[in-house]
């Protein structure tokens, strides 16, 4: 089984979000903007709420009756079924599905007690008796790594702890039937309840004394006896340590947090592929990491990364979300990017196309050019609105164009020289810088004409060589077409937000169409054209 589509509604501080995913996927935003919200979500639809959780501290603005809902749509039922080993549970699995080979799940605060299902084209109004476990019995097993589960959680041996899980499966068996094992265990009474047994002899003499001094106050206590009782298998494991040779060995709670969180991915990678050929048969695996990049060198990132790629070209998918450009840069198939933004305090998922990755790591994520990996060209804006709206309109209409990087200079022309420097220095092998020639900026008609004819003529190339392109007007917002009140006047300009200007950028970028941009925003058109055909083949 496998997840094609996971819808969240008035959970936290997302409202509402859809998302479509991959085997390998990628959540990117900035800090406290709802990643980890939409993870505690999916950890929310498949454990239902904390111990002591109520739901309105989960349910979005915290007020109100509005329903909280998790909805997740599973592909490849049927061989989810097929896997099952309970058969019992596997009859209601087949009952409830049909012909179908997808399920719908949802976990609703209409009815926090139970899952609804949607099956064959309606949903479930009356689901068999214990349906739920065969429902869990089915289902792919969630993993969730936050950054509140530490290194002991998971190397610790417990009953529930996934080392615990696999050296009770491994050894219980093996030391059952191992004669060591069972002569320990001879040896351990001949110890403790021989009876000439020194150790005997010792608690026989201490339980007497606190039988005499027991039957002052109740005279009908006749015998006090102190009994050990031979150690069971996990009382064996507590005192369990795993140790790491690094070049010095020593316990792994002594080495770094770096080591630690490496050691805890890889232990329940080796506990996905435990389950798999013991309990969980078959059964597919959903991995969701919290900060995945979390005490990582960006070396051992990619590493993990490549192990994490590797685990979801199988049957598993993996779900991380991260502020490190080393975990975005690359491109892998079957690899899927969602940027998570949070405006008035709603968060948003979108997915990331080709062309907006560069702006993704090199702005949101603070990474370098050399990030890249070589973008085909630069193009240089004034600020945000600018980058909003191109990287929609590209998005929608030139999708098959060379890949551009947008930089904003955030209307700054001192700013717009560094990037232009930075662009040179660091893509310059050989001495020879790759984009001089080649990068385009694109200027707003400026209050001091002096410090742009001044800035040009630091760099001459680019009016010679037309990668220099400049607005009619001082603002974007005033040369949006006359339409849907996207135009604005210069006083009205004045009076909007930062908010309100990025907003309606994003809007005129997901509605103009593309005749209205070639036509109507010519000099934006032209400018991108110009960028296009400068670009690296």
């Amino acid at each position: 089984m496998r997840v094609s589509k996971i819808t969240i509604k008035n959970f936290r501080s997302v409202k509402e979000a859809e998302v479509l995913p991959d085997n390998f996927n990628i959540f990117v935003g900035q800090n406290n903007h709802g990643k980890t919200n939409l993870f505690e979500a999916i950890d929310w639809f498949f454990n239902g709420l904390k111990k002591g959780e109520d739901i309105d501290k989960i349910r979005f603005g915290r007020t109100g009756t509005d329903e909280v809902s998790v909805e997740i749509e599973f592909s490849e039922a049927k061989s989810g079924v097929e896997r099952m080993k309970n058969q019992a549970n596997k009859t209601k699995m087949e009952e409830v599905l049909g012909e179908s080979d997808s399920i719908v799940i949802k976990r609703s605060s209409v009815d926090l007690k139970k899952r609804t299902i949607f099956a064959n084209g309606k949903w479930l109004e009356k689901q068999p008796t214990g349906f739920d476990n065969a429902l869990n019995d089915c289902l792919p097993r969630f993993e969730y790594v936050d950054t509140r589960k530490y290194f002991e959680d998971v190397a610790k041996f417990t009953k529930t702890s996934p080392v615990g899980v696999m050296l009770s499966g491994v050894l219980t068996t093996i030391l059952e039937k191992s004669p060591q094992y069972q002569d320990f265990h001879k040896k351990f009474e001949e110890v403790f309840g021989g009876e000439t047994s020194d150790v005997r002899v010792e608690l026989d003499r201490l339980s007497g004394k606190v039988k005499i001094y027991l039957e002052k106050q109740f005279p009908d206590c006749t015998k006090v006896a102190f009994e050990v009782s031979p150690p069971v298998f996990d009382d064996l494991l507590k005192t369990f340590d795993t140790t790491i040779d690094d070049g010095i060995e020593t316990k792994a709670t002594e080495k770094g947090d770096g080591m630690q969180r490496a050691l805890m991915l890889a232990i329940l990678q080796a506990y996905a592929d435990f389950r798999k050929e013991n309990d969980d048969v078959g059964k597919s695996f959903l991995f969701f990491i919290d900060e995945a990049e979390l005490h990582l060198h960006p070396t051992a990132q990619r590493k993990l990364k490549n192990v994490l790629l590797e685990l979801s070209q199988k049957d598993d998918q993996v779900f991380i979300n991260t502020h490190s450009s080393v975990l975005v840069a690359d491109d892998q198939e079957h690899q899927r990017i969602f940027r998570v933004e949070k405006n008035e305090r709603v968060t948003a998922v979108t997915p990331i196309e080709a062309n907006e990755k560069p702006y993704i790591i090199y702005e949101l994520l603070g990474g370098s050019p050399a990030d890249l990996l070589l973008p085909k060209n630069f193009m240089i804006v004034e600020g945000k609105c600018e980058l909003e709206f191109l990287t929609r309109v590209i998005r929608r209409f030139y999708a098959d164009k060379p890949v551009m990087q947008i930089v904003q200079a955030n209307g700054d022309l001192k700013q717009a020289e560094r990037s232009i420097n930075a662009i040179e220095q660091l893509f310059k092998p050989l001495e020879k810088s790759l984009y001089k020639d080649k990068t385009v900026i694109l200027f707003d008609l400026p209050n001091s004409p002096a410090g742009l004819t001044q800035f040009l003529g630091r760099h001459l190339s680019l009016e010679a060589n037309n990668q220099a392109f400049k607005l009619i007007v001082a603002n974007i917002e005033e040369y949006y077409p006359n339409q849907n009140n996207w135009k604005k006047t210069s006083a009205q300009v004045n009076a909007m937000s930062s908010h309100q200007k990025v907003s309606l950028a994003k809007q005129v970028g997901d509605q103009i169409t593309q005749q209205q941009f070639e036509r109507d925003m010519k000099i934006f058109f032209d400018a991108l054209q110009r960028c296009w055909g400068l670009a690296y083949a």
